[in-house]
């Protein structure tokens, strides 16, 4: 997979390899969505905020400022880590459609405030301007960026979930009354669970903020953290490398299949639909379940007796 990634500007030059930049970055997205949704039973609605928050502190210090763009990402992260505390101590007390709600509520109120504060976010006319140093100006350049930085995230989460701390995560889902008797701190759990989850989504924010060399209320709202969610539950919950895949299908019906028609959210509705249907635990899962059923069956035809 690493080599198929390495090989895409030559394979795919031009509008494809910034396809598949854009891919990579929302990958990131989808996957610390995953760390919440699937590993911390979790399901936020607030991913988009945080993740915008994070463009928008870079592009308004690069951009409307004029500062170096190492210290613009140092604070986009910062600010994403500081979001996501303050959703933390508010939200992780909750379960269930309470935590979905209150989540989506307060990714509103950072909307809201990116909408309103137009002397620093610019209003609905946003902010615009080159973020991206300068020797990221090349697109094939920055694609490899992106995606060292996206294959190192991608190990730190890969490592988190299958710590002690992301099992102890997994055994929250499982039943939080049983890890609170076991001796748990299963508040503190969750709010660095939450806090790692945003530390990852601000990372994929500021990437997003050197790509887009944009940023308005749209970056930060609700319909940003719902991509998110959905590129995670059609790669599969709880797989964490499923938000890679969820991320190529939908960017690729975003951009490829809307050049055929301007009814491709009807298309990408009924992937959904079918997806719940016949993959519920998303294409990822599905793939791990065939596989796992089918090694179980070579497994007990080679202990049968002769």
């Amino acid at each position: 997979m690493v080599a198929l990634l390495a090989a895409v500007p030559a394979l795919f030059p031009g509008y494809q390899t910034s396809l598949a930049t854009l891919t990579l970055i929302y990958a990131l997205l989808a996957m610390s969505v995953d760390i919440l949704a699937g590993y911390a039973g979790r399901t936020p609605l607030c991913h988009g905020a945080i993740f915008g928050a994070a463009t928008y502190v870079v592009m308004y210090y690069v951009t409307s400022a004029g500062g170096n763009p190492w210290i613009g990402v140092a604070l986009g992260i910062a600010t994403a880590v500081a979001v996501s505390l303050v959703f933390a101590l508010l939200a992780v007390r909750t379960t269930g459609v309470y935590f979905l709600l209150l989540t989506l509520a307060l990714g509103m109120v950072v909307w809201g405030v990116c909408q309103r504060w137009t002397s620093v976010t610019g209003g609905e006319n946003g902010l615009r301007g080159n973020a991206r140093p300068e020797w990221l100006s090349d697109p094939v350049r920055f694609y490899y960026f992106v995606l060292v930085i996206g294959l190192l995230a991608s190990f730190v989460m890969w490592r988190f979930v299958r710590s002690p701390f992301g099992l102890a995560l997994k055994g929250i889902r499982e039943s939080e009354s049983r890890m609170r008797s076991l001796g748990y701190n299963t508040t503190a759990h969750l709010l660095l669970g939450f806090l790692f989850s945003g530390l990852m989504a601000g990372i994929s924010g500021v990437l997003y903020a050197f790509f887009n060399s944009f940023v308005s209320p749209s970056t930060v709202a609700l319909a940003q953290s719902v991509k998110g969610l959905l590129m995670a539950i059609i790669g599969g919950v709880g797989t964490l490398f499923g938000g890679v895949v969820g991320a190529g299908i939908i960017i690729l019906l975003e951009n490829v299949v809307s050049s055929y028609t301007e009814r491709w959210s009807m298309v990408l509705g009924l992937l959904f639909v079918l997806t719940m249907i016949f993959a519920p635990e998303g294409i990822v899962g599905k793939i791990r379940s065939l596989l796992g059923r089918r090694k179980t069956t070579k497994n007990q035809v080679s202990t049968q007796p002769a």
